[in-house]
């Protein structure tokens, strides 16, 4: 509809069941607000102050071993921690409850100097692999109700090491975001006996408009209801519920995917591209969760260049989300990248 690329309107966000105030005319606004420095410079294969490095010491002592391929660890400054006393607080208006959980620091590379962008399709595999050995492994506690896989990538995203590296914070509870997307999943699968990304991955395929790339078992798509300028949804095509699904094959086309994606990021603005990315499945609640179809999300910060960032303030923070460029624009430049 050309509506869409010239009108204010507002977009259903089919997972959370929330809305994003699209405003493809403000792409002609003159921009004098703040411009990021860009940090360009090329990292050294190793960093004898790294606390991430092979072989060196972290802040609380421990040694890391001198790995040669992706390494885990318990963080060394976790924000849930496993031995919490049990209390609840219910005072009148003042609720509170203890919280109990399990956060692992995954180092995707021993090479200091390289992202996701920079790794083989080997190597992302290998990543892949550990994230479904540490699924596994803290989904199986008994207290642990819900598994959290996520990336901050760059200074812009608050990261403080620049080593390759992304984290997994488990916990009891199930948080907000999964909440509302377990909510709405459920709802469309009871009525429609499919998941609902599998009904829109299909309906995705066929207009083409927001598709950046496909492979066998995999959609690399700029959701409709996209918040952030450059977002992007990778979703196997045929349902399942967690990372635990996948296949010797599957998990490599997944590692493919990933790496075209974030080659294309790189390319957009010429920079490492900054984002903050996460896998959104199931709960390990010990229910079926049948209506679960797992995806991993991207959502970069940069709007217009490298040095123009995207903030949620003011309206976005006190109404609803909002952007400007459009979800067809942005899959068109990032599609035309690859």
């Amino acid at each position: 509809m050309d509506l869409l690329k010239k009108q204010s309107h507002l977009r259903k966000n089919l997972l959370t069941g929330e809305y994003v105030l699209v405003s493809p005319h403000r792409m002609n606004r003159p921009w004098q607000g703040q411009e990021e420095t860009i940090h360009n410079i090329k990292r050294p294969e190793y960093d004898n102050n790294c606390y991430l490095c092979p072989g060196n010491t972290r802040a609380n002592g421990e040694k890391n071993p001198k790995y040669k391929s992706a390494f885990s660890f318990k963080n060394d400054y976790a924000a849930l921690q496993q031995n919490t006393q049990e209390f609840k607080l219910d005072d009148g208006l003042f609720q509170a409850y203890s919280e109990q959980g399990i956060c692992k620091v995954i180092c995707f590379s021993p090479d200091h100097s390289k992202s996701l962008a920079d790794m083989s399709i080997d190597d992302i595999d290998t990543v892949i692999q550990l994230w479904k050995e540490e699924f596994l492994l803290l989904g199986t506690n008994e207290f642990i109700n819900y598994v959290q896989i996520f990336e901050n990538k760059g200074t812009v995203m608050g990261c403080s090491n620049p080593h390759p590296h992304g984290q997994i914070w488990s916990q009891s509870s199930i948080p907000d975001e999964v909440l509302k997307k377990d909510k709405e999943q459920s709802k469309y699968y009871k009525i429609n006996k499919k998941t609902l990304l599998e009904e829109y991955v299909t309906q995705e395929l066929i207009k083409k408009e927001r598709v950046i790339f496909e492979n066998e078992s995999f959609v690399v798509v700029t959701p409709f209801w996209a918040v952030w300028p450059f977002e992007v949804m990778i979703v196997p095509k045929k349902p399942s519920r967690d990372i635990s699904d996948l296949t010797t094959k599957s998990s490599r086309l997944f590692a493919e995917s990933i790496s075209v994606l974030t080659k294309a990021y790189d390319k957009l603005f010429n920079c490492s591209f900054p984002y903050s990315s996460g896998i959104h499945q199931a709960p390990t609640n010990g229910k079926k969760n049948t209506y679960w179809h797992w995806h991993m999300s991207f959502y970069p910060p940069l709007l217009r260049s490298a040095t123009v960032k995207k903030f949620m303030v003011g309206y976005e923070l006190f109404a609803t989300p909002q952007r400007d460029i459009t979800a067809e624009h942005a899959a068109k430049l990032l599609r035309e990248l690859i």
